[in-house]
């Protein structure tokens, strides 16, 4: 049972009446019976919610970013008409609208609502229950219960470096000597012969080719391919922080200068997780490595595996990727290295690129990564990534104040530990890329091309 605001101002005007009464307590007495006997009639006549039926239909899976339209059929079979309203209760995040609806159904009908949805995180957003609040005839008081109608959208990270996927691309092209200028790349896998040509390598000449053709031949090259990409995600407490000032993308909104989009009221949002943008980087990643032949795997791990994508075939990659990557939160516990490269080990027992997305703290990294890095460096090619934060570097520019100046000593000393780890890690053979957010997924997939072109792989 619920009162309604009509019930409070029937009760405020019974006070008012009460005290211009010549006998206030059997007129307080009298108001109290007339109120309760209204709202026992109320009750009475209307519609029951117990026998309500609910059912759902509509979007399971939607990009951060977009609008999900979930519909929610109720069925009256009870014999009175249910008029009231009803609360579709989501999480807060899943930025659910209408929260609350009017409703009319009439015995033995049904009627249809929409809910749409425009979360503000990725993950699984799940309905809670749908509350129903029957009215009576009089609107003093209402019947009200509680149904579960289970429904589940999953919200898969939004892909933003999607963008820079062409240039890289075309990039990959000219590399394999496919573009259309005819361009050839620079590689140690064989790709074909030809005839020579002024300017080409000497080195590069097939001597048996040419004793057979009576004509100079060359060998041409691309980068090698089949090769496996072993990319890592770091989900332990480093990579729970919250980096720069980008705001959520969310639908339907103008792009911003950072390249993300701006909610409709123009508020800035707090920036991402660096989780969330390491992850950004390793589709951007797992795009460009599947499209060059080489087999990607996935793993997330802080001390245990929370996220597996082994052996996935090139046009099944991504979706795969991003529905794993989607429920994986950081875990506010310090990762343990050694167990991780124990699990990267059990699973790559060729030589491979192993990416590992982590933060380039220097207290984390050397109680955990420095002390067992030589054991993954000595059998793989080991590519470390870290997400820096644009406002330590806004930090150590300014000396307006003597506040400012203790910050900016601060993010002096931060930086300076960021560069020292770089620099141990790449006294180790290990690659470092150490970016801005919006420049973390760029910066990887170009070094990622470099060591194609290189033939390090």
């Amino acid at each position: 049972m619920a009162l309604t605001g009509r019930a409070g101002l029937v009760a405020a005007i019974g006070i008012v009446l009460v005290m211009f009464a010549p006998q206030p307590g059997p007129a307080l007495a009298g108001v109290c019976l007339l109120l309760a006997a209204a709202i026992v009639v109320d009750l009475a006549f209307a519609g029951a919610v117990r026998p309500l039926r609910f059912h759902r239909a509509g979007d399971t899976l939607i990009r951060l970013g977009q609008r999900a339209v979930v519909e929610l059929v109720v069925e009256n079979p009870g014999g009175r008409r249910v008029h009231g309203l009803i609360r579709d209760a989501w999480p807060p995040s899943a930025g659910v609208d209408p929260r609350v609806a009017k409703l009319e159904v009439l015995s033995g009908e049904r009627r249809r609502i929409t809910v749409t949805l425009t979360p503000t995180r990725r993950g699984d957003r799940s309905s809670v229950a749908v509350t129903v609040r029957s009215l009576g005839p009089l609107g003093l008081a209402a019947r009200q219960g509680t149904h579960q109608a289970p429904w589940t959208v999953r919200v898969l990270p939004p892909f933003l470096s999607r963008k820079h996927l062409p240039s890289r691309l075309a990039r990959l092209r000219e590399l394999d000597g496919q573009h259309p200028a005819l361009v050839r790349g620079q590689g140690t896998e064989f790709d074909s012969l030809r005839e020579y040509v002024v300017g080409d390598d000497v080195r590069s000449i097939d001597w048996r080719a040419t004793a057979r053709r009576h004509d100079v031949v060359v060998r041409t090259w691309r980068p090698e391919r089949d090769r496996r990409v072993l990319i890592v995600l770091d989900t332990g407490r480093t990579s729970a922080g919250r980096v720069g000032d980008a705001p959520i993308p969310m639908a339907g909104a103008a792009p911003s200068g950072g390249g993300l989009l701006v909610r409709p009221d123009s508020r800035p949002a707090p920036g991402w997780p660096r989780l969330d943008w390491s992850m950004d980087a390793a589709l951007l990643l797992a795009a460009l490595a599947a499209r060059a032949g080489d087999q990607v795997d996935f793993l997330a791990y802080d001390r245990t595996v929370r996220a597996w994508v082994g052996g996935a075939s090139r046009t099944e990659l991504l979706s795969s990727l991003v529905n794993v990557m989607a429920p994986i939160e950081a875990e506010l516990i310090e990762a343990d290295s050694q167990g991780m490269v124990a699990s990267i080990l059990s699973r790559a027992k060729r030589r491979c690129l192993v990416v590992l997305l982590t933060d380039l703290n220097s207290a984390a990294m050397d109680e955990g990564l420095m002390p067992v890095l030589p054991q993954l460096s000595s059998r793989h090619l080991v590519l470390v990534a870290g997400v820096s934060d644009p406002r330590v570097a806004s930090m150590a520019g300014r000396r307006g104040s003597i506040e400012e100046v203790y910050d900016a000593a601060a993010a002096e000393q931060a930086q300076l530990g960021r560069r020292r780890i770089t620099a141990r890690l790449r006294r180790h053979g290990v690659e470092v890329v150490d970016a801005p957010p919006e420049e973390i997924a760029p910066a990887l997939a170009d070094t990622y091309l470099a060591l194609k072109a290189a033939g390090r792989l």
